[in-house]
């Protein structure tokens, strides 16, 4: 009889175990932003303990990871995956700098804040990002699974939840275009902008269903799993940005629901993740191992469920940034005011070639640039020959903006700029643009140009720049007529320049510019100084030069210059201030035809300049930035306002004035220069930088007839510095000095140049 209820116990015990494994499991993930990494940590566990998933249903993040752990990829690939992803620069929708053209890159390092005009009101944007790197990021993660538009297909089923910001009601995406759809459910509101799918405008599906248990449960599962990474209510004191406030309003009815809902999980996995925010991805280390933590206190309970079955090896090898694809029929919707040809013309590659992912996800990135369109939305799906690239645009409905800045220099002082610019002015793509530079010294910049990208393109400029510098009194010594017997040693200088240009510019693959064109500048020299100098000193003001106005100006220079230019320009720099990598050429010829002749000396000459460089890591955070350029002038006129003078700091200097450390600002005068140049940039915190730099020059007048251009240099410096890129563009502080004198320089600058 003992045997006998032995072999009855046996086989009860072995049926409820059997019962156990033959039970499908549902996984359910909640949202919660960077606090979702924490699923991660969790799933690792899981697997650890046999446990095979039958269904996954999530919500925002959970969406996310669920997705992509449904499409075949294990807890150890998607730890891989987060952790080479810099989730702060997608979600910020920072774009290449090469995605952009020259006006758009000089856009986007002269303003602080950009904001929607129209109707002659400033609006603000719906949200901080647009999502497209993220989205982009999306499609080739899941591109193995790109042509199942049934999620019961993918090797687990899967489900998720997004919001009907219309009529706040549930929208469930079990069907689609998965990177589509877990995008949708993921658009928090305030930091992505909603998302229009199937004519529904739907946002973050935490609205209405953070943790949709009753959608696993419909599918099938047997034994729910639920990893719970939602925060309860926060107290004042954590209710310190837009984004938090808006979490706390959306957690009312979530911390209500849950009660129930956590109660009807079968194993309810919380990480104790309360102490940090939904935006934390850089804490990925400690989310991941606070949600193995919370996991590993269910093990024993998720072990009765472990699957009898062997188990089955993920299938999913990651597509690669640099893998291949051939596109072979481009299918462009929502392109109402762009023609085709515009759209791949952006795109920038041809149908039937193939390409990597990176260039077509640059593509993407140079039609985002153009800021004509509110989201870039696109599909990959498989044609027997190739792929169709589905691409829906969402053309944005305003055409005009307003932007503002803000600048520190010690040429220019301070000053604030305010700009607006108009698109589709005249022509569908043209762009007008107006500077308007109020602080210490006033000036205004317009632009106009027609985008006609690699066909001839025509574009407008006129400039007013107007400062004052404190400078040696031999530079006008050595430029300018002026008696003899004058001892003083600075004079106060004040430069005028008017600039007018129209120009013809044609581009290639956006990095390469050939322009030419005619310009007209109104030049002006003068000071207050010479006029006042007593007759006590022996000089009379009047003798110094022969014309002075009523407010005791002496002028060395005020004449209207007429010429004819051309320039080369090709730019890979991913940073204009801090490059680290890419190369760079600009060169410059200015023919002089006509002058008014203000000082009588005028004969026709030309002034050619032209600088290069190339940056590039040496280590991990440690950049060398090298250049060399030079200039010189041709002709035998005594003209001497367009020779160069080096000394100073900055990236805007006008005409050709040389920053050149060591020296101040206008120091080293001559009709032909060489420079090199060479920075070490230590980046030892993210957007913090050490800089340590030096400069050789050799500057005199026809340096490249007397073959002085080949010497060792007469003059060097070196400055030393930090830098931080701030909201309102760079900050920098440099010390700076030269063997060559007893003197040095601070130069400090605030703020993007312009």
């Amino acid at each position: 009889m003992l045997a006998i209820a032995f072999l009855i116990l046996w086989d009860v015990g072995a049926q409820t175990d059997s019962d156990n494994t033959d039970k499908k499991i549902g996984l359910v993930l909640s949202g919660g932003g960077a606090k979702g990494l924490a699923h991660i940590g969790a799933l690792k566990v899981i697997e650890e303990a046999g446990i095979k998933i039958d269904f996954i249903g999530g919500t925002s993040m959970g969406a996310i990871i669920g997705a992509m752990y449904a499409s075949g990829y294990t807890a150890n690939q998607l730890d891989s995956i987060f952790r080479a992803t810099d989730m702060a620069n997608l979600i910020q929708d920072n774009l290449p700098r090469s995605a952009k053209t020259f006006y758009e890159k000089e856009d986007s390092e002269r303003y602080a804040l950009t904001l929607p005009f129209d109707g002659f009101k400033v609006s603000v944007p719906p949200a901080y990002s647009g999502g497209q790197n993220i989205y982009s990021e999306l499609v080739r993660i899941l591109y193995h699974v790109k042509d199942i538009d049934d999620f019961s297909e993918l090797p687990i089923p899967f489900v998720c939840i997004a919001t009907n910001v219309e009529n706040g009601k549930e929208v469930v995406l079990n069907s689609g275009y998965l990177p589509e759809a877990i995008m949708a459910s993921g658009t928090l509101p305030s930091l992505f902008e909603p998302l229009i799918l199937d004519g529904k405008l739907l946002i973050d599906g935490g609205v209405v269903n953070n943790y949709p248990i009753e959608k696993v449960r419909a599918m099938g599962a047997d034994i729910i799993i639920g990893i719970d990474v939602q925060q309860g209510l926060s107290n004042r004191e954590s209710l310190l940005s837009a984004t938090e406030i808006l979490l706390q309003i959306n957690n009312f009815q979530s911390a209500a629901d849950m009660v129930e809902k956590s109660a009807a999980t079968d194993i309810y996995i919380q990480p104790k993740i309360d102490e940090f925010t939904v935006i934390e991805f850089n804490k990925v280390d400690e989310i991941m191992k606070l949600g193995e933590v919370a996991a590993i206190e269910k093990f024993n309970e998720l072990k009765q469920y472990a699957s009898t079955k062997p188990k089955v090896a993920s299938f999913v090898s990651p597509f690669r940034i640099n893998d291949s694809i051939t596109i072979n029929r481009l299918l462009i919707e929502g392109n109402n005011k762009h023609t085709r040809g515009y759209v791949k013309g952006k795109l920038r590659f041809n149908l039937g070639e193939t390409l990597t992912f990176n260039k077509l996800q640059q593509g993407i990135s140079n039609l985002s640039a153009t800021g004509n369109f509110e989201s870039n939305r696109y599909k990959l799906l498989s044609n027997g020959a190739g792929e169709d690239l589905i691409l829906r645009l969402d053309e944005s409905s305003s055409t005009a903006l307003f932007r503002v800045g803000a600048h520190y220099d010690d040429l220019y002082k301070s000053a604030a700029i305010l700009n607006f610019t108009k698109k589709n002015l005249f022509f569908v793509d043209d762009r007008a643009s107006m500077d308007f530079i109020l602080g210490d010294n006033v000036r205004y910049n317009f632009e106009y140009y027609i985008d006609k990208g690699s066909y001839w393109s025509l574009g407008i400029n006129s400039r007013f720049n107007d400062f004052e510098e404190q400078i040696s009194f031999s530079v006008i010594t050595d430029n300018f007529e002026v008696p003899s017997g004058i001892n003083i040693n600075n004079i106060n200088l004040s430069v005028t320049d008017f600039t007018n240009q129209i120009y013809l510019q044609t581009v290639l693959q956006q990095e390469f510019a050939f322009t030419i064109g005619g310009e007209h500048k109104f030049l002006k020299y003068s000071t207050r100084t010479l006029g006042s100098l007593s007759e006590n000193e022996g000089i009379a003001a009047s003798s110094i030069v022969p014309i002075n106005d009523s407010k005791g100006r002496t002028f060395f220079e005020k004449s209207n210059y007429f010429s004819v230019f051309s320039g080369l320009k090709y730019d890979t720099y991913d940073d204009k201030y801090f490059p680290s990598s890419g190369l760079f050429f600009e060169g410059d010829f200015h023919y002089y035809l006509l002058s008014s002749d203000f000082n009588s000396n005028f004969k026709d000459f030309s002034v050619s300049k032209a600088r290069m460089g190339a940056a590039f890591s040496i280590l991990d955070n440690l950049s060398l930035n090298i250049e060399t350029e030079g200039g010189f002038k041709l002709g035998t006129s005594s003209v001497s306002s367009f020779d160069f003078v080096l000394g100073g700091f900055g990236t805007n200097l006008i005409n050709n004035f040389v920053p050149f450390y060591g020296y101040d600002f206008l120091s080293l005068p001559g009709n032909s220069y060489v420079k090199a140049y060479g920075r070490l940039d230590f980046e030892f915190a993210p957007k913090h930088h050490v800089l340590g730099a030096a400069n050789f020059a050799n500057v005199d007048d026809d340096l490249f007839r007397t073959g002085e251009w080949f010497t060792a240099p007469n003059f060097s410096g070196y400055g030393i510095g930090y830098g931080w890129e701030s909201f309102l563009g760079p900050v920098q502080v440099i010390y700076s000095w030269s063997p060559e004198i007893d003197s040095s320089n601070i130069f400090f600058s605030i703020g993007y140049w312009f």
